[in-house]
């Protein structure tokens, strides 16, 4: 990739990933790349859960509705308010756990890794069943799993771009 912009635009829902096992060495980076987010007055409430265990791996695949596909690795984002900086946290986790997510997606990207976003929050199902297999504490909220690997399927960079969504100075 010449530049960032290409990375952002390379990354795109990946739903299907050869059996290629993700080095933990990398999983740590990405999990850099989402500390590395910004956070409403830096609160920075998040934790990661990495999944690696076949075993936990295939029962989250069977459990989640839209997490059906394979996937050699995951990581959960959560928002644990108990270790927020600040009061920020509680109005703000789910932006932050957004930022720390989406950097994880683009620098997946840019190290020809592939990912898929399966939305948590706010359904409660969706949430109680990732407290079940993982052993979430309620207070615990988990945002999404992002399913990683190495792409078997080949995505054309796009960027979705509509110039009939910009206003300059007023709506």
């Amino acid at each position: 990739m010449s530049n960032i912009l290409d990375t952002i635009f390379l990354r795109r829902s990946i739903r299907v990933f050869d059996r290629r096992k993700v080095d933990q060495t990398v999983l740590i980076d990405l999990l850099k790349a989402g500390m590395a987010a910004p956070s409403a007055s830096n609160s920075r409430p998040w934790e990661f859960i990495l999944v690696t265990d076949e075993a936990i791996l295939e029962k989250l695949q069977s459990s989640l509705a839209y997490g059906k596909y394979n996937r050699p690795a995951a990581a959960v984002v959560c928002a644990n308010l108990s270790i927020a900086k600040n009061e920020s946290a509680y109005r703000f986790w789910v932006q932050d756990c957004s930022a720390a997510s989406e950097n994880i997606l683009i620098a997946a990207a840019g190290m020809g890794l592939g990912t898929v976003w399966i939305g948590a929050y706010p359904k409660e199902d969706v949430m109680q069943t990732l407290r079940e297999i993982l052993d979430i504490p309620e207070d615990i909220y988990p945002l999404n799993i992002i399913y990683i690997g190495y792409p078997a399927e080949d995505k054309d960079a796009r960027t979705q771009f509509e110039e009939s969504r910009v206003h300059w100075n007023r709506y």
